[in-house]
């Protein structure tokens, strides 16, 4: 098992030290299902054009199928000898099979072979997270049609701005995963690529048949350039910077998370089995599951600086360098993986503290610029209408009360256009719904983008 599939060329073993540095089964194991599948469809090619024969084929077919089952079965030997997967599985066929088994990599280099198998896993793990994503966008959905009628204050600077609706802002957030999983099936587009037949860098002389084999592994589009076959990783860069965006607004939602959480804000209260406690503070209820997801964030951005920093300098075509890139991709997929697992089974169960949500959006004069659209229907200029509100506000403050509870007499110190009818128009539920326009806070405009977004799910 431990014979070197290159041992020809050298007269002396690799040092023990080497074969632990160069190793990357530890990481690259997972990949085994896809070096098979795609060994199995060389090997069918092999025998469709003439280079080896149908039995040479069968035998072959018939072990890789073998070591399937071994590694599924967890009875299957790894070594640090032998390197990658593919030296494994290579190695363990020549057990299986004999002399077989050293004509399946006719017209086939790792260069090829590694670039397969890595297309093949990220296809598949961009289709599940596309799936994940679609899940948590219903999970938002579900959320802002069920509390459609909660308002809560909207914020800039961290400060309080105007009235909301709590749906709206949960649709904020469906837009955001809408993107990502466009993004993702963009990314899946330009991965979906066969790069087998490139060879080690140039091609091969055999005369295969790429389309067959594109055909059994379903893939739409063959490589156009063996040199850029072997050694692009774009399609890995471009999946790390979608999943730092995708992570980037499960980070921000998890600040909000974590805010609103806090007695100062009191919005929510997060799920018991979805928090932890204190070592030492008995009262304390932790959230550190949007904290972790927060702190993940910053972990992908690494795994694209560390991808991007590992392909700037590398000169065509393959170089071993490349080794690196499935630490990076693996780690990615599964962190994200996790992080909207744990964010659409936690979502549901968050409880929304309704009443204190509506008392802080009709606190801290989130109605100010609704009186100044006032007084600009009755035909002041909207920069004198803000000078007006100003001075209300200043107003408000000095007496500690909010704009519609002060007087008519004294909002009319600051502008003689107010009138009686006044005190409807700034009643947060009013300033809420006369946003109706597309995008807008209003239920109309909510409920008609809570439709558009399902109808885009289905």
């Amino acid at each position: 098992m431990a014979e070197k599939l290159w041992k020809g060329r050298f007269t002396a073993k690799t040092a023990e030290v080497v074969d632990r540095f160069t190793a990357s089964i530890d990481v690259d194991q997972r990949l085994y299902r896809y070096d098979i599948e795609g060994s199995i469809a060389h090997c069918r090619m092999l025998a469709r054009t003439g280079i080896i024969s149908e039995e040479d084929r069968d035998q072959i077919v018939q072990g890789l199928n073998q070591i399937r089952q071994e590694i599924e079965a967890a009875s299957f030997p790894f070594s640090d000898q032998l390197e990658d997967i593919h030296m494994h599985i290579e190695s363990r066929l020549f057990e299986i099979v004999g002399r077989a088994a050293q004509k399946l990599h006719t017209a086939r280099s790792r260069n090829d072979q590694v670039a397969l198998d890595v297309r093949m896993y990220l296809r598949d793990a961009l289709t599940d997270l596309i799936r994940r994503l679609d899940g948590l966008q219903r999970v938002l959905i579900h959320l802002a049609r069920t509390h459609i009628d909660v308002l809560i204050p909207g914020y800039t600077h961290l400060q309080r701005a105007q009235p909301v609706l709590l749906a709206h802002h949960f649709m904020a957030y469906v837009e955001m995963f809408h993107r990502d999983a466009q993004r993702l099936g963009a990314c899946r587009v330009r991965t979906n690529v066969m790069p087998l037949g490139s060879a080690a860098l140039a091609g091969t002389p055999f005369p295969i048949d790429r389309a067959y084999v594109a055909e059994l592994l379903e893939f739409p589009a063959i490589s156009a350039n063996s040199l850029d076959a072997v050694s692009d990783r774009d399609f890995i860069i471009e999946f790390l910077s979608s999943a730092g965006l995708c992570m980037m607004h499960l980070s921000r939602l998890s600040e909000e998370m974590i805010l609103w959480s806090t007695t100062e804000f009191g919005f929510i209260e997060l799920p018991d089995d979805f928090a932890t406690g204190s070592s030492i503070m008995p009262q304390k209820k932790n959230p550190d599951v949007p904290e972790l997801v927060r702190g993940k964030a910053g972990r992908m951005f690494g795994h694209l600086v560390a991808m991007l920093t590992l392909m700037k300098a590398l000169p065509l075509s393959y170089n071993r360098d490349l080794q690196e890139d499935k630490v990076a991709l693996f780690d990615a997929v599964d962190t994200l993986t996790a992080c909207i697992e744990v964010y659409s089974q936690m979502l549901p169960n968050i409880r929304i503290q309704s009443r204190r949500m509506e008392q802080a959006a009709s606190t801290g004069y989130l109605n100010a610029t609704d009186l100044a659209d006032y007084l600009v229907r009755q035909g002041l200029p909207f920069r004198e209408a803000h000078h007006c509100v100003g001075q209300a506000v200043r107003l408000g403050l000095d007496r500690g009360r909010e704009l519609h509870e002060l007087s008519l007499a004294e909002l009319q110190t600051c502008s003689p256009l107010i009138q009686e009818d006044i005190f409807g128009y700034l009643n947060a539920r009013e300033t809420v719904n006369r946003r109706a326009g597309p995008g807008g806070t209003a239920a109309c405009a909510v409920l008609a983008a809570i439709q558009a977004a399902e109808q885009r799910l289905e």
